[in-house]
C-alpha cells in the first residue's frame, strides 16, 4: 500500500501533496509489532474470553486452520453482539476506550450494514459526499479508463519520493490489478471532486494488511491512502478537508469499524499536518520496511471532538 502521505497540507505553503501511504511500503511490511509502549492506550489486551478463543476452533479446514479474515470477522461480530446486548457502548476491538457503531447513540441505518461477502462493505456504493470543497465521489478504478492519469501522477517526482511507484504503465497496472483481483481487502479508487478526477485513494482493511504486524491493530480497522494528483490542487489545504470527509464516510458505512488509520512517512510534514487537520491523532512512530511512519488514528468516539 502506498505511503500515507496525503500530502494535502493543512493550509501551508504549496508543498507536495503526495499521498497518504505508499503501496510499496505497505505491501511489503513484515516484522515485529511496534513498541506497545509508544502509545499505551492503543495496546491490545491479549486475554481473550473463552468464547472468542472457541471461535478459532470452529469450521476449520482440511489443514486444521481457519482463515485469518474469517476469524477476525467472527471475533469482531461476537464482540459487537455482546456490547449491543449489554448496552454498554464499549468498543468491539480488544483495546480499551473505543466506541463502535453499535452504540445506541450512533446506530446506523440498516442500509449501511456491510455486505458480509465484502470485506469493506461495497465501497462502490458509498456514493458522493458533500465537503467544503465540493461534492467528492470515490469511484473504484477501471484500468482502461484510469491507468493513464494514475501513471502520470505516480511519475511526478514529488509523488515518487513517497509512493515509490514511478515507472512504466505496466508496473502501475500490476499494482492496481493486484487489488482489483484480490479478496476485497483493498479497493483502489479515483476521487472525483465536482465530477473531475483529482485524487487517487486506497481504502483497505488495515487489520488484515501487513501493517497490522507493526501496530496494535483492532478488528475492522480501516486504512486510507491518498494521493492528490494535480499540481493545482496541492498546497491549498484540500488534503485535510478530503481526508476528514472520507474517514467519516468510512465510519458511517462500516458500522463495525471503530477507527480509521494511516501511516504517512514521518518526513512528509505536510501530510502529517493534513491528517491532524482531518481529526486524526498522532499515536506513535513506527518502523516499516520502507520508511519510518507516523501512525495516525481517527477514532469513532472522538470524531465529534476533533
Amino acid at each position: 500500500m502506498p505511503p500515507t502521505d496525503a500530502s494535502a497540507n493543512a493550509g501551508t505553503a504549496p508543498v507536495t501533496d503526495t499521498g497518504t501511504t505508499s503501496p510499496t511500503a505497505c505491501e511489503s511490511r513484515i516484522g515485529p509489532a511496534a513498541d506497545a509502549g509508544a502509545d499505551s492506550e492503543d495496546t491490545l489486551d491479549l486475554h481473550l474470553p473463552d468464547e472468542f478463543v472457541a471461535l478459532f476452533g470452529e469450521d476449520t479446514g482440511a489443514d486444521g486452520r481457519r482463515g485469518v479474515a474469517e476469524a477476525a470477522t467472527a471475533i469482531a461480530d461476537q464482540a459487537s453482539a455482546s456490547a449491543t446486548s449489554a448496552g454498554t457502548g464499549e468498543g468491539t476491538g480488544p483495546g480499551p476506550g473505543t466506541t463502535t457503531a453499535t452504540c445506541a447513540s450512533e446506530a446506523p441505518p440498516s442500509s449501511t450494514t456491510p455486505n458480509p461477502n465484502d470485506l469493506l462493505g461495497d465501497v462502490a456504493d458509498w456514493g458522493p459526499i458533500s465537503t467544503p470543497a465540493g461534492p467528492l465521489h470515490l469511484v473504484p478504478v477501471r484500468i482502461e479508463r484510469d491507468l493513464p492519469i494514475i501513471s502520470r501522477w505516480m511519475n511526478d517526482p514529488a509523488v515518487t519520493a513517497f509512493w515509490g511507484l514511478a515507472g512504466p504503465d505496466n508496473a502501475i497496472e500490476e499494482h492496481l490489478r493486484s487489488q482489483l483481483a484480490g479478496d476485497g481487502r483493498s479497493v483502489p479508487c479515483m476521487g472525483l471532486l465536482e465530477g473531475a478526477p483529482m485524487s487517487y485513494w486506497e481504502i483497505y482493511r488495515a487489520d488484515l494488511d501487513p501493517l497490522a504486524r507493526h501496530y496494535p491493530a483492532r478488528p475492522h480497522d480501516t486504512g486510507v491512502h491518498l494521493l492528490i494528483g494535480g499540481m493545482g490542487d496541492r498546497g491549498r489545504g484540500l488534503g485535510g478537508t478530503l481526508l476528514r470527509a472520507v474517514a467519516d464516510l468510512a465510519l458511517d458505512k462500516r458500522p463495525a469499524c471503530a477507527r480509521v488509520v494511516a501511516e504517512p512517512d514521518i518526513r512528509n510534514t505536510p501530510s502529517v499536518a493534513a491528517f491532524l487537520t482531518a481529526g486524526f491523532r498522532f499515536s506513535a512512530e513506527i518502523d516499516l520496511p520502507a520508511k519510518r511512519a507516523a501512525l495516525m488514528i481517527r477514532d469513532r468516539s472522538l470524531r465529534h471532538l476533533l
